[in-house]
């Protein structure tokens, strides 16, 4: 863990070597600065000699002077590298978050990422300052101090030895006590972040429902958690200052006590004693400073680990040795596919699909809710693999495309369209980031766009906000088309991505669909008969199983499913799931966002 986190420091490896030189220097200063205050006494004002005291209190200003120096390129290059090392980290996750696979995505939960990428990478970015200059500060000090303790008196510097044996000792069983706290309160982290973000997310659900209260005492008791982790490891942790102090006046009586009685016995001077004052604080100062360093390594440690799953994580979905980088044409085959979720489930989500379609066709995906709609889909562009049999779009098999070719001609539009904040030009530049201006203006008209964008008062170039809430949903479903039509795909994918569009636009887009694009293959999932029904074939897919291919009339004389669906909405209940059937594991299309 510890090898692939230190990976990352890369460029700033000057940064983190210079940080523990500056710190030595300021150390051997500070060192230095007491054994002269001693001789300065013991030779300078007990003797009156004005010239020395001078000469000794010029070397002590430059060793300070000098100390000072070393002390601020400490924390400059301390903070460089720190800062830096964090952001790598960062990079590094993010980098390998864009190459996950859908089931790679599910293993961690949006705020449990949230969580590593913000509070997981500080505490590490602050364990390494800590490590860099205190890591190294202290126990350099502490060895000097004592070093120059025993050099001035061996007798009077036993008394710091076997205090800090003793401190060491309630150093180490206050560390493992608190050591199971810091370990669990990032987990808290997560349910907090996923709270937020929920409500954040759903806060026009919240409010339409009244729900403050109840989501103010869920953020409450997620806050709370993380309260009582911090109360129990605090509250073990608050033994170290009194202990610390104890052990200081304890230390400072002995040798006022043990060091007058020398000195009136003239085994030791005035500055002598002075100086050792000086060294025992020192010395138990750093061993405080070692204590803090202790529990941010150990908060660091919980984190790198979380850090690490994500750095760790292999894609799910990967390239062959040498994938093929074109594709020939829209043409899909669905050879006897079966696929699951996930491998240990009893009952798959699609099973034995076996289906033929020719580029350029139109074709319709008609089934209830948890009919596994979506899921046929994402495997055209292979955001998932099956588990059985193969999927081959343009004659081959899509596990042989490089993946970023296949995904480039094939354009989604998404039950959940997302809009990001920017204006509308560079939205609809996701699907071409080389395309004019006219351009966008003409798979607008396609998409049935240019209506409402021409209506506002800066037009293309208005600003949309995050997640396209100053747009409605008809208009966000429309923007969403046109930026998909910009790709120029030979395979386009609808997911009931026309549900809030009234059905005079729906027309004619779909007129659009069939005169401005006849060569590319269309498949559109609808709730309504009245979006697929021109199309060349129908699919009625019920459980996760083919139920049904043909058109709109040869489905209404012969297929039970779409006869019933038909008459319910021609009839005006309009309720399609009354007729639809849910996925036989209950699933109701969560994974694969079904419609």
């Amino acid at each position: 863990m510890v090898k692939k986190l230190l990976s990352q420091v890369k460029q700033y490896k000057t940064a983190s070597l210079m940080t523990p030189v500056f710190m030595v220097l300021e150390v051997l200063m500070e060192t230095l600065i007491p054994y002269l205050m001693a001789s300065m006494i013991d030779k300078g004002i007990e003797n009156g000699d004005l010239p020395y005291i001078f000469k000794l209190g010029g070397m002590m200003l430059v060793l300070a002077a000098i100390g000072l120096w070393a002390g601020i390129m400490g924390g400059k290059y301390g903070a460089k590298a720190s800062t830096g090392f964090g952001k790598n980290l960062r990079e590094a996750m993010y980098r390998n978050i864009q190459t996950f696979s859908f089931s790679n995505i599910d293993k961690f939960s949006t705020a449990g990422l949230v969580t590593r990428l913000t509070t997981d990478v500080t505490n590490i970015q602050n364990a390494y300052q800590m490590i860099l200059r205190m890591c190294v500060r202290a126990p350099i000090s502490l060895i000097c101090a004592m070093g120059m303790a025993f050099f001035i008196n061996a007798r009077v510097a036993s008394i710091y030895l076997v205090a800090v044996v003793l401190l060491a000792g309630c150093m180490v069983l206050i560390m493992r006590f608190t050591m199971k706290y810091f370990t669990q309160v990032f987990e808290k982290y997560d349910e907090l972040n996923a709270s937020v973000q929920e409500n954040v997310t759903a806060q026009r659900v919240v409010k339409a429902f009244v729900r403050e209260d109840y989501e103010i005492d869920k953020f409450h008791k997620a806050s709370g958690n993380i309260y009582k982790m911090f109360v129990k490891a605090e509250g073990i942790m608050a033994f170290v200052a009194p202990l610390m102090q104890f052990t200081v006046y304890s230390c400072i009586l002995l040798i006022s006590w043990v060091g007058a009685k020398m000195i009136v016995g003239s085994e030791l001077t005035t500055g002598e004693l002075t100086s050792l004052l000086s060294y025992c604080m020192n010395i138990l100062m750093n061993l405080m400073m070692l204590s803090i360093v202790f529990v941010m390594i150990t908060m660091s440690f919980a984190s790198g680990r979380r850090i690490c799953e994500v750095l760790d994580e292999e894609p799910g979905l990967k390239n062959p040795e040498e994938p093929l980088t074109e594709v020939k044409d829209g043409s899909i085959r669905f050879e006897n596919v079966t696929f699951r979720y996930n491998a240990n489930s009893e009952s798959p989500v699609l099973d034995h699909i076996n289906l033929d379609i020719k580029a350029g066709e139109t074709i319709g995906i008609l089934g209830g809710t948890g009919s596994s709609k979506t899921s046929l889909v994402n495997l055209i562009s292979r955001l998932y693999d099956v588990s059985e049999g193969a999927v081959y779009v343009g004659g081959v098999d899509v596990r042989k495309y490089d993946m970023e070719t296949l995904r480039n001609e094939v354009s989604v539009v998404l039950q959940k369209n997302v809009l990001f904040s920017g204006t509308i030009l560079e939205n609809l530049r996701w699907g071409d980031g080389n395309a004019t201006e006219e351009d966008c203006r003409r798979v607008c008209r396609l998409a049935c766009a240019d209506e409402f964008i021409e209506q506002m008062p800066q037009k293309y170039n208005t600003y949309i906000e995050q997640g396209g809430s100053n747009v409605s949903g008809g208009q966000k479903q429309r923007l969403c088309i046109a930026r998909a039509l910009l790709k120029k795909p030979k395979i386009l994918i609808l997911d009931d991505s026309t549900s809030a569009v009234d059905t005079a636009t729906d027309a004619k887009i779909r007129q659009a669909f069939a005169t401005e694009i006849p060569g590319t293959t269309k498949l559109i999932i609808a709730q309504r008969i009245s979006s697929i029904q021109d199309a060349d074939r129908i699919i009625v897919l019920d459980s996760g199983r083919v139920d049904a291919v043909g058109t709109h009339e040869e489905l209404l004389a012969g297929n039970m499913i779409y006869r019933e669906v038909y008459e319910a909405q021609t009839g005006g209940s309009g309720d399609f799931d009354e007729n639809g059937s849910a996925a036989p594991d209950g699933r109701n299309g969560a994974k694969g966002g079904e419609a």
